[in-house]
């Protein structure tokens, strides 16, 4: 039963939902981490007692350390400090950060063998074989807790011989831009791309829940988290978000995960598994829905989903590429500095990249990250 827990991105929609679980479960919490939101965490200090936070911007660490001299916490800042808060002794670390960001804390977290629940993509996206490694060469478990992921391992439990799967069913709600034309999402509204029918989740998520770059980069997750083939991948549109994915075996039966729409679901069993335990999400009522809906994506509009095939399949650096145009595309959307068309564009141009050949090294993978975002930024102006 686990019994301490640091949570890394503790202000941000998963990290809140991580810390509802530990409330109800009575959980220590070691450390927890955040960019630059004190406000948020300060009540998450004075709640949980955490022995150490960290705060990536400098200023804003400086001022929590003042506004909470009263308590015991130890206030760390910058990468390192987060780094620092990775690599202490708990029994699980969640790493909930956004982007690239979380690849090197996924890292520190493996080599001090800490149990890892992993909400950041970006680490298995970018780091690839780096990571799988790495983890493998440490001993650590690599718990899923994106709802897809986490909906694939819960149906794959009994499962004795892997080699028994024919192919995983991954389900993506379609965001708010379901049905529509590549014309008519030229020049759709930040607001309009935040949109999203089912999910409260931040910025950056959400939007690329809208290109559906987030169901690219989780084909290339469910790739490198469960060792199938990207053609065994298949991608189903599923409006109402309950059924969270599925696997189908040799024998041509089909095993799905199924909830409300709630993380707190695979946020929990990540943090107990292979037990389970009461949850605070409500009863799953199917007649409430009355009918499930799927239907299979629109490539030519959502062109983002086929870029990350791509790359899954061209191998090595490749991911680490597609990811690194759409984090800085999807910035500088987010800052009125691009058409929402230019996120797609910007994935596909980076495909250019001659990056044959370059060794799945951490220093490799952030310095590939680095050119590719100067690349995609220079694009555009």
């Amino acid at each position: 039963m686990i019994k301490s827990l640091t949570v890394l991105g503790s202000t941000g929609s998963i990290g809140v939902q991580a810390l509802d679980v530990a409330r109800l479960m009575g959980l220590k919490i070691v450390a927890l981490t955040a960019n630059v939101r004190t406000d948020i965490l300060e009540a998450q200090i004075r709640e949980f007692h955490p022995g150490y936070v960290a705060v990536v911007d400098e200023k804003a660490a400086a001022e929590l350390k003042i506004k909470i001299a009263d308590t015991d916490t130890v206030v760390l800042s910058g990468s390192d400090g987060v780094n620092e808060c990775a690599s202490m002794q708990a029994d699980t670390v969640l790493n909930s950060i956004v982007g690239i960001a979380g690849l090197c804390p996924t890292v520190c977290a493996i080599k001090s063998r800490n149990r890892l629940a992993l909400a950041n993509k970006e680490t298995l996206v970018a780091g690839g074989s780096f990571i799988t490694e790495l983890a493998k060469e440490y001993g650590v478990d690599i718990l899923p807790v994106d709802s897809e992921h986490s909906a694939i391992f819960q149906s794959l439990q009994g499962c004795a011989d892997k080699k028994q799967i024919k192919k995983l069913l991954l389900t993506a709600s379609g965001g708010p831009f379901f049905g529509k034309t590549a014309s008519e999402l030229e020049n759709v509204t930040l607001e309009q791309a935040l949109n999203h029918p089912n999910w409260s989740m931040g910025a950056k998520i959400t939007v690329d829940s809208a290109t559906m770059m987030n169901k690219g980069l989780e084909l290339i997750e469910a790739a490198r988290l469960f060792d199938v083939a990207p053609k065994d991948i298949d991608i189903l549109v599923h409006r109402q978000s309950v059924l969270h994915s599925a696997v189908m075996f040799d024998d041509n039966s089909v095993i799905a995960q199924l909830g409300v729409p709630d993380m707190r679901i695979p946020i929990q069993y990540a943090l107990t598994y292979p037990d389970r335990f009461v949850s605070p999400v409500r009863e799953l009522d199917l007649a409430e829905y009355a009918s499930l809906t799927f239907a299979k994506p629109d490539y030519d509009t959502f062109r983002c989903i086929g870029c990350c095939r791509t790359a899954l399949e061209k191998g090595g650096i490749y991911t680490t590429v597609v990811n690194a145009a759409n984090e800085k595309a999807n910035e500088l959307f987010r800052k009125g500095k691009i058409r929402f068309g230019d996120i797609a564009r910007s994935v596909e141009k980076s495909l250019e990249f001659s990056g044959n050949g370059i060794d799945m090294t951490l220093e490799n993978i952030l310095e590939t990250d680095k050119i590719i975002r100067k690349e995609t930024e220079e694009m555009w102006q």
